[in-house]
């Protein structure tokens, strides 16, 4: 992950210019380029440095560029463990909840199945055939879609091998090629259609929520019946669903 240059301000103090330095030390290798990151002067940048190795925050390689060191790597360890995608993306969810009245989900990719995490219903007075810790199939579902596009070749073959590509409706894919023509269309709109393939008379828009290393882990849709949106208006929700699932990517640690 490369980060901008950031000029630090005049009136930095020693904690903020010793955050910047090590964030600059997390994304570049080279002195040089840590010093460019910082806008600091020479001497102070390598002064933070020696005490950043010091404390084992950062370690320098054979060749002396710069590495996260022991300690902030134990503590990202620790930091990632903790994470709880249900409380992070909770609010995210709520706040589209109320702009789209429809249920949102955000399900995570477990094996070759899809596990729904959070469902949030609108005010409507019909429920989606849905409830947290239920799985569904990666082929059928947006969100597993959106989980497939981050796939190679390869993977996604061997996929299909494991998981074949069973039909839930008469609207599921259920060849090969056919999911491969789809996923190259997701992959370039940003997004995926569930068009009354997992469930009849149910449709929806889902986007890729992506973690701190960019991988497709998990995903958030928009559901809604097809007696009340036509999958031309469910697809001009799009816009809001990648949104969302782009805050909730930030606030994982991904940064674009």
């Amino acid at each position: 992950m490369q980060g901008a240059p950031f000029r630090v301000a005049p009136s930095a103090n020693a904690s903020e210019k010793t955050l910047l330095v090590l964030e600059a030390a997390l994304n570049h290798a080279r002195f040089t380029d840590v010093v460019e990151a910082t806008g600091l002067a020479k001497a102070t940048t390598h002064r933070i440095l020696a005490t950043l190795v010091e404390s084992r925050f950062v370690a320098v390689a054979a060749d002396g560029s710069y590495l996260p060191g022991p300690k902030i790597l134990s503590m990202a360890g620790r930091a990632l463990a903790r994470i709880d995608i249900s409380a992070i993306a909770q609010p995210f969810v709520d706040a589209l909840v109320q702009k789209v009245h429809c249920t949102v989900h955000v399900g995570v990719a477990n094996g070759e199945e899809i596990i729904y995490l959070i469902r949030s219903d609108s005010d409507k007075p019909y429920q989606m055939p849905s409830r947290v810790g239920h799985s569904i199939p990666m082929h059928s579902s947006g969100i597993g879609k959106v989980v497939l596009s981050g796939y190679t070749d390869d993977e996604l073959e061997r996929f299909v091998a494991r998981a074949g590509l069973p039909r839930r409706t008469d609207h599921t894919i259920t060849s090969i090629q056919g999911l491969r023509d789809e996923l190259v269309t997701v992959r370039r709109k940003g997004y995926a259609l569930d068009n009354e393939e997992n469930v009849m008379g149910v449709g929806c828009v889902a986007a890729p929520v992506r973690d701190h290393t960019g991988t497709i882990k998990y995903g958030l849709s928009i559901s809604t019946i097809t007696v009340e949106h036509t999958m031309e208006q469910v697809e001009a929700m799009s816009v809001l669903a990648i949104a969302t699932a782009d805050k909730i990517s930030a606030a994982l640690g991904h940064l674009t």
